[in-house]
This record gives C-alpha cells, structure tokens and sequence, in this order.
C-alpha cells in the first residue's frame, strides 16, 4: 500500500494512547522527551448495538488479518482486490508492535461482544519537515455499518492527534465514496486534490482519488 486499510490512505497505526485524564499511567515518555498521552478504552451504545473502541494488542493479530481479508471483499473502495497485499497474522504482529513503539502511530480497534468489527490506523513519521502530520486508513465490516463506528473510530483518532500536537492529518478516498466524504467534513477535513482515473474497478471505469486534509490551527 503501503497502507493496510482503505485509501482513507492508511497511514495511521497505534501510538501511545490518549486518554481524557491526566495520571501517572497515563502518559509514556518518548526517546526524546516528549509525553504522550495514552488512549483509554471507550464503551459505546448506538442504536441498540455496544461496542468498545480500544489499543490494538498483538492478541488482535489473526483476527485482523481476517477482517482485513474480508473487508476487500465486501467493497471497492479500498486499494486491494480481495487476496491481493495479504497481510498474515505474524505481519500485523509486526505492525502493532512496531506502532506501540512508534509516538506518530495509532492503531484502534473496534470490539463487538469480543469480535473486531472495524479499525482506524494512523501512521507518521519522526522527519522535521513532516513529523507534525500523520495519514490515516479506515475499515468496518459491512454488518456494522449504520452504527457509528466509522465516526467513533474516527472521534478517537482526532482526539489523539489534537492532544498529541499534530498538525495535520490527511486521508486518500475514493471519489464515490461520498456518505465517507461527507463524514470527513463533518470533522473539519477539506479537499486538498484529486488524483485523477487513480483507481481501476470491476466495471472497468476508472476513478478519482480524492486528498483531503484536516488542520488543528491550535498546534
């Protein structure tokens, strides 16, 4: 894909979490000084369905690696046919375990009754000239949709960012993809460009790739 979910670019992974209160548990020192907050688990209820947002562990690692594979399978607004860029169990061992290690990387989880239902990455880098950014990718099973877990995920990760300092957050989605483009919106993100017949797809019509952005004018 690089990245491992839908182009919403996946660029963001699990970093140290952010939780809404200031403890001693709560905050991680990085090599170079700097404090980052944790994100705590949150329990949701919409519309009769509860479900928990957490930190992916590496106990997730098998389960994502499912989810993943059937998530290109339910739709074309990711970058992958279903099969293609398979990531196994032990790949996202790797991962979570290099993000938690990582200050500018996210990685949440969405749990319903202690199945994964959905995730959100973020991903950044530790670069002068672009550590105040990350990107970020995005993913829920089909059977979930309509209950907020997009936007909680989503909630989360903003709220992660802002606290951390990042500036800027940025995403790539497919242009008919406007119920996802609409949401963006909703949270601030605006388009930055258009990357032009950047997908192929099984009617054999090629599409734009919408960029947008998101500034927190406050870092």
């Amino acid at each position: 894909m690089p990245f491992l979910f839908k182009r919403v670019t996946l660029q963001v992974w699990i970093i140290r979490y952010y939780t809404h209160f200031i403890d001693d548990n709560a905050i991680k020192e990085s090599g170079g000084g700097e404090y980052f907050m944790r994100v705590e688990q949150q329990d949701f209820m919409v519309k009769g369905l509860s479900y928990t947002i957490r930190p992916a562990v590496e106990e997730d690692a098998k389960t994502l690696s499912e989810v993943r594979l059937k998530l290109d399978g339910e739709t074309e607004t990711f970058d992958r046919e279903k099969g293609e860029g398979y990531i196994d169990e032990s790949g996202f061992r790797k991962i979570i375990h290099e993000d938690a290690e990582c200050n500018h990387n996210l990685f949440l989880v969405a749990e319903v009754h202690g199945k994964i239902a959905g995730f959100i990455r973020a991903a950044g880098n530790n670069l002068k000239r672009t550590s105040h950014r990350v990107e970020f990718g995005i993913g829920v099973l089909k059977e979930y949709w309509g209950y907020g877990i997009g936007k909680n995920l989503l909630k989360e990760l903003i709220r992660w960012a802002d606290s951390n300092g990042i500036r800027k957050i940025t995403l790539h989605v497919l242009e008919t993809n406007q119920k996802a483009v609409k949401l963006y919106e909703s949270f601030g993100f605006i388009v930055e460009g258009i990357l032009r017949d950047d997908k192929l797809l099984s009617d054999g019509n090629y599409y734009n790739t919408i960029v947008m952005g998101r500034i927190n004018e406050k870092s």
